[in-house]
């Protein structure tokens, strides 16, 4: 099977559905489609303009793409062809081992030309990875010695909840009166809680992250920005249990129409109530080094 790039993926998805007519005409921009694919404008880029070389699409005067429909009508995927699959999300996949390798609380070196031939990729795509990982806080780059691996520890995951509660706290404070009721109540109505266990959950963790903006303080924003990419993919990782999961989300609940009614002690009271006890799965993990 071809292994696609992001761009060729876009590209291809683009012919099939503009083949079956499933994309309207006002979608055909640079910024609706990267909100359509959930990506940055720059593989939204390379693929429209190769779209644009093979006759696909065309520019008007006014800049406006339009949809060459003879080409798209001969098009080889046709309405009827299967859509090419997505390309596989390196970052993830590699993001999610090295956490669970970084939750056995050992200090690994991973070596660029190893780690490239086991994820089956190229160093350059390894590196590109990696530093992304570096700049979540998973990864230190030691020069002559590789990629060092951060360690789960206990203690240091206690020490960030311990300054998250009195930042995100004041965070609340100092967001009462800019708080849109509007953003709030379309967070809640992403939270919602599986009415059967084959249902997928619904959960939606902005409310966080909205929280600190709002505060307007550059001091808690940086905080959370230089600290808290780390325990971030934790959180994440930590979703993936169903209960933890259905229990984070009916807190959020709580908060969220705490929030909607104005009652700021209820509020906080729910927040600090969630922000200190919603990691039952990391705070049972005993690693080698605690």
């Amino acid at each position: 099977m071809q292994i696609l790039t992001l761009t060729n993926y876009i590209k291809e998805d683009l012919i099939s559905r503009l083949s079956r007519e499933e994309l309207p005409q006002e979608s055909l921009t640079l910024a609706g489609l990267s909100d359509h694919y959930q990506v940055s404008v720059t593989p939204i880029y390379h693929a429209v303009n190769e779209l644009i070389e093979e006759g696909y699409l065309y520019r008007e005067k006014n800049r406006r793409l339009c949809i060459n429909k003879e080409k798209i009508d001969t098009a080889q995927t046709a309405a009827g062809t299967p859509r090419p699959i997505p390309p596989e999300d390196q970052f993830k996949r590699i993001s999610e081992d090295l956490l669970l390798m970084s939750l056995k609380g050992e200090s690994l070196y991973l070596r660029e030309a190893a780690s490239a031939q086991k994820y089956g990729i190229s160093r350059t795509t390894l590196r590109n990875v990696f530093n992304r990982l570096a700049g979540d806080g998973v990864l230190e780059h030691v020069p002559r010695r590789g990629w060092k691996l951060r360690p789960f520890n206990q203690h240091d995951l206690d020490a960030f909840l311990d300054v998250r509660v009195v930042l995100e706290l004041k965070a609340l404070e100092l967001s009462k009166e800019t708080l849109d009721k509007q953003v709030l109540q379309k967070i809640l109505e992403r939270n919602c809680v599986p009415q059967s266990e084959e249902e997928p959950l619904q959960i939606d963790n902005s409310l966080h992250e909205y929280l600190i903006k709002q505060s307007d303080n550059y001091y808690i924003i940086n905080f959370f920005d230089r600290h808290g990419r780390y325990f971030d993919l934790l959180f994440l990782w930590e979703s993936n249990d169903r209960e933890a999961a259905i229990q984070e989300i009916q807190q959020h609940q709580r908060i969220l129409n705490a929030l909607l009614e104005e009652d700021w002690i209820t509020a906080r009271s729910e927040l600090e109530f969630h922000l200190r006890s919603n990691h039952p799965v990391l705070s049972q993990l005993k690693p080698k080094n605690n």
